[in-house]
């Protein structure tokens, strides 16, 4: 009886936090402009809170829910490094493997630089390759083919390019070219391409409902996402042109969050030492095998914390993970938006989840 009576306590105390932290999202998302958040926090096998608040677009007056998709941008190099990391267990790569033990034939039209980089130095940017993130880019050829042909032909131009000096003060430099480089040797020793990886092992495998590119919102009601531009907000079809330069692997996934979170589990449960998709030992590795930037995560220690983190945006969603390897517990943010006031925020709602439950 008296277990009873204190289930029925914590389940009454938990259910009165998340309706205290629903009103606080949802103040945020107003004060913030942000036309929809979805949120959860989560440990390796529950989840705690989740929540759909606002609207698919600023324009429509269709309801959030949690079947709604979101673009997670950058958030996709951990679930490319995480397939990668399935071949390396079965033995078709190595962390270690040079990029040129699998292209020899690229080596003599690349800089010498690149001679000795490994996948593990790709995953981790410690390659030196460029960034490639829109900002100073280099004028890239107008490649053609299938996307794996465009991948394969703007990977030889990269190795090409003078590579990024790194030091004491910058001991990695972040970049999505970095993942297709990675990706390239995936394909080459799977003579497949990373979108039937994807479904193969995202989709098939694990049930994730992973797609490529922006939400469909044109034939179905879904999330518009939102640039800023001459200081508002402006919803973004999904039928609107663009592209990532052959980046894909670096950020081109949108699921639901309810997807996610399983995601985001399993390497919960893998950081607590269970087997599942991959074994613990791939799970340390991938999270904390390599300082600073491990696998597909920010590797971060400070005030007694340990933390996996991304954030992923292309300018028209911003999704954000943080990990707490310590007490075990994940708390993920999707918007359909970006904007400095999104950044703002997410931050202040990422804090009240961590004050809520980071106990």
């Amino acid at each position: 009886m008296k277990i009873a009576i204190a289930a029925f306590f914590l389940l009454s105390a938990t259910c009165g936090l998340a309706q205290k932290t629903v009103s606080f999202a949802d103040s945020i998302r107003k004060a913030y402009h942000i036309p929809e958040i979805n949120y959860a926090v989560v440990d390796a096998n529950s989840t705690l809170e989740i929540a759909a608040l606002g609207r698919h677009s600023i324009a429509l007056p269709d309801t959030a829910t949690l079947n709604d998709r979101f673009h997670i941008g950058s958030n996709t190099k951990a679930m490319t490094a995480f397939i990668i990391a399935k071949y390396v267990e079965k033995g078709k790569l190595k962390w270690t493997t040079k990029f040129f033990e699998v292209f020899p034939e690229w080596k003599k039209k690349s800089k010498p630089a690149y001679a000795a980089i490994t996948l593990q130095d790709l995953l981790s940017h410690k390659a030196g390759i460029l960034p490639f993130q829109g900002e100073n880019d280099p004028v890239i050829p107008a490649f053609k083919g299938t996307n794996p042909q465009k991948r394969k032909q703007f990977g030889a131009f990269v190795l090409t390019l003078d590579p990024v000096k790194m030091d004491e003060n910058t001991p990695f430099i972040y970049s999505n070219a970095s993942y297709t480089l990675a990706t390239l040797m995936l394909e080459k020793v799977t003579a497949k391409s990373w979108e039937q990886l994807v479904d193969e092992e995202l989709n098939k495998q694990l049930k994730l409902n992973v797609q490529l590119s922006w939400p469909e919102n044109q034939k179905h009601k879904d999330t518009w996402g939102h640039s800023f531009e001459n200081g508002k907000l402006q919803p973004v079809p999904s039928t609107f042109d663009y592209h990532l330069d052959y980046t894909e692997p670096a950020g081109d996934i949108n699921m639901r969050l309810t997807d996610y979170v399983k995601f985001i589990q399993l390497n919960l449960q893998g950081l607590s030492g269970q087997k599942n998709y991959l074994a613990p030992t791939t799970y340390q590795f991938i999270h904390k095998g390599i300082k600073n930037y491990s696998l597909g995560w920010y590797n971060i220690y400070e005030n007694g914390n340990e933390l996996s983190t991304h954030s992923g945006t292309v300018g028209t969603y911003y999704t954000i993970a943080h990990i707490d390897r310590l007490k075990n517990k994940a708390y993920l943010i999707f918007t359909n938006s970006f904007s400095p006031d999104t950044q703002q925020g997410v931050r202040l709602l990422m804090r009240k989840l961590k004050e809520n439950y980071g106990h």
